[in-house]
């Protein structure tokens, strides 16, 4: 019996269903073209049992306003609709009083429609010529296409998850941009490696995901990280954490490189431990001490700093901290400034 990519695609969407995904096949999702990218039933629904107070018009006006959106790059498109996806869009119904709509209940994530989308064929010109390409799974959050998995037959010797990585970095962007616009997260594995990154990150910074919680045991096996993958981060609830708070775009305004980052899990998990400590240090114990993270040279550390300060300023609901942040060398000092100059 020879085991196929098609069996191993099959295999990671039954780990993504048990997590709480609904799958659809990319067949079966109605669009109005073949270069459709969001599923509009999807936004529909959410959008009209969010807003009751809006009209089909206006909830169509909303769909427009995401699947139009563009901005001087492809980069910044990107970045926009992020934005969009985390702090909601501003919208004038009707009546002319300015609105804020969601696109995601980050609140409530029961809220939200989760939907695992394999083989979805999306059209593009090439030469003159319609030609078009196929990701291997999409995961939906309301219509959004937020993340992109591609695949390789762990049973081929030459498929490697390097050749997934070019995929999405060089063919995608060239020929299927229009569908990269939404998608935060990128996912590539080949089933014995399962790696983390953005669609704008180089494949020597995609990051096994080793820990599903943590006080885990560090895995070292390897189907391990296609489970600790789904479980740690394609989890619904935990997905919708890593987009919001996570996830580091630099601001074009202060250096032209086009930066996106998500988080390693030490990172993740000590930013969300760090966060905890502070709040019940102000809060209850009262005692100042809001914990000590440990981490060795090149970890991350100031990265995990801005994803906690971040955390501290717009979800503690602590007032208005002011964080101060203490460096025994002037690398370390100009480094952090640098990131947090940069930072939205």
């Amino acid at each position: 019996m020879t085991y196929t990519e098609s069996d191993y695609e099959n295999t990671f969407i039954t780990l993504l269903e048990s997590e709480g995904w609904q799958y659809l096949s990319g067949s079966n999702i109605p669009r109005s073209s073949s270069r459709e990218v969001l599923y509009v039933d999807d936004m529909e629904q959410f959008l009209s049992k969010t807003n009751p107070d809006l009209t089909v018009s206006e909830i169509l006006e909303v769909i427009d306003s995401v699947r139009l959106v563009g901005a001087e790059s492809e980069f910044a498109t990107l970045h926009k609709i992020h934005d969009m996806c985390v702090n909601g869009l501003q919208f004038i119904p009707q009546n002319g009083i300015p609105k804020n709509i969601a696109l995601i209940d980050f609140d409530n994530p029961r809220n939200n429609i989760f939907r695992v989308v394999n083989q979805l064929t999306i059209e593009y010109t090439n030469n003159g010529q319609i030609s078009n390409r196929r990701p291997d799974i999409l995961l939906f959050v309301n219509g959004i296409p937020l993340c992109i998995v591609e695949l390789k037959n762990p049973a081929e010797e030459h498929a490697t998850i390097h050749d997934a990585w070019e995929q999405i970095y060089f063919r995608y962007w060239r020929d299927i941009p229009h569908l990269l616009h939404y998608c935060v997260l990128a996912c590539i594995s080949d089933g014995v490696k399962t790696r983390l990154g953005t669609v704008r990150t180089h494949y020597d910074h995609f990051y096994a995901w080793r820990r599903v919680n943590d006080g885990d045991k560090v895995s070292t096996g390897s189907f391990e990280e296609t489970v600790n993958m789904i479980k740690g981060v394609f989890s619904p609830e935990r997905l919708l954490e890593i987009i919001r708070d996570y996830v580091y775009f630099q601001d074009s305004q202060y250096d032209g490189d086009e930066v996106e980052i998500v988080c390693r899990y030490p990172q993740f998990f000590a930013a969300r431990l760090l966060k905890h400590g502070i709040i019940e240090a102000l809060n209850r114990r009262r005692n100042g001490k809001g914990g000590t993270y440990f981490g060795a040279t090149g970890c991350g550390k100031t990265y995990t700093m801005a994803f906690l300060a971040r955390q501290l300023a717009l979800r503690a609901e602590i007032g208005s901290p002011t964080v101060v942040m203490i460096v025994d060398r002037d690398d370390l000092q100009k480094q952090g400034a640098r990131l947090f100059t940069k930072s939205t």
